[in-house]
């Protein structure tokens, strides 16, 4: 729990201002692999709200990095 938190502050003190754009991007991905993950090693068979949430996540992945944005 310490080394998230830390992971946290560290993280807010990236000097990128895009740098949250792109954790977010990350944790929208980190969610659809992590199901894949079990699916391929642990044999985990996802439900349809699992797959839903999934798909949920990277649609917002799309929309965080597509959108238009200024200079």
């Amino acid at each position: 729990m310490i080394a998230l938190g830390l992971y946290g502050v560290v993280a807010t003190l990236q000097p990128d201002a895009n740098f949250g754009r792109f954790l977010a991007a990350y944790g929208g991905v980190f969610v659809a692999g992590s199901l894949a993950w079990g699916m391929v090693v642990d044999g985990f068979g996802p439900d349809h709200c699992d797959v839903a949430g999934a798909l949920l996540c990277l649609a917002g992945v799309a929309v965080i990095l597509s959108a238009p944005r200024s200079a």
